[in-house]
């Protein structure tokens, strides 16, 4: 886990934050995103979810999958998170956002990251995926897919780890809070 030394302890309730939750397909992120979504708003919090999906569908539709397109893709969500932020609300970044480099280029750039992985084996995922994603990529009718035509590299000190084949969505919810509130993220 890295250290308060990237984050200083204090209260959340004027500034915002980024809570970057990374994985594979079908590890979590939107399910656990939405959860932290909730659980934020109940305490007064204004949060956005910055969905990797959605936000592909509106601010990148003409990207696609390859390392620079990719890269691409994660700075603009980047840049989105820290505006909010920078305005008092609650970034919730569910983006698979595969490649450390980029991951750690908007860490620097922002003042308050909570790097949150979800990490999943690929076999669960798999048997996860409601939309065939995974099948596709292995019959090969989707290429540059992650986790197995693309790599994904983990996150080498991640604020949160959460293995989500063996926490279930309450469990990993209450530890990310508890990481939140240790940090000084939750009034």
């Amino acid at each position: 886990m890295r250290g308060d030394k990237f984050n200083t302890n204090r209260m959340a309730t004027d500034s915002g934050f980024i809570v970057w939750l990374t994985g594979l397909s079908s590890s979590g992120k939107t399910t656990l995103g939405r959860m932290l979504e909730a659980n934020l708003r109940q305490r007064g919090l204004r949060v956005e979810v910055l969905d990797g999906e959605a936000i592909r569908k509106t601010l990148s539709p003409q990207l696609g999958f390859s390392k620079e397109d990719r890269d691409t893709h994660i700075r603009r969500i980047g840049f989105v998170s820290k505006l909010l932020s920078r305005n008092g609300i609650v970034s919730i970044v569910t983006a698979i956002s595969p490649y450390r480099g980029t991951r750690d280029e908007i860490r620097q750039e922002t003042e308050n990251f909570v790097e949150v992985y979800l990490r999943c084996p690929v076999e669960t995922a798999m048997s996860r995926d409601s939309k065939g994603l995974y099948e596709r990529a292995l019959n090969g009718t989707l290429s540059c897919f992650t986790g197995i035509s693309d790599p994904y590299e983990e996150p080498l000190c991640p604020e949160v780890l959460l293995d989500t084949d063996q926490q279930n969505e309450g469990e990993c919810l209450e530890t990310l809070l508890s990481k939140l509130a240790e940090l000084g993220y939750l009034p």
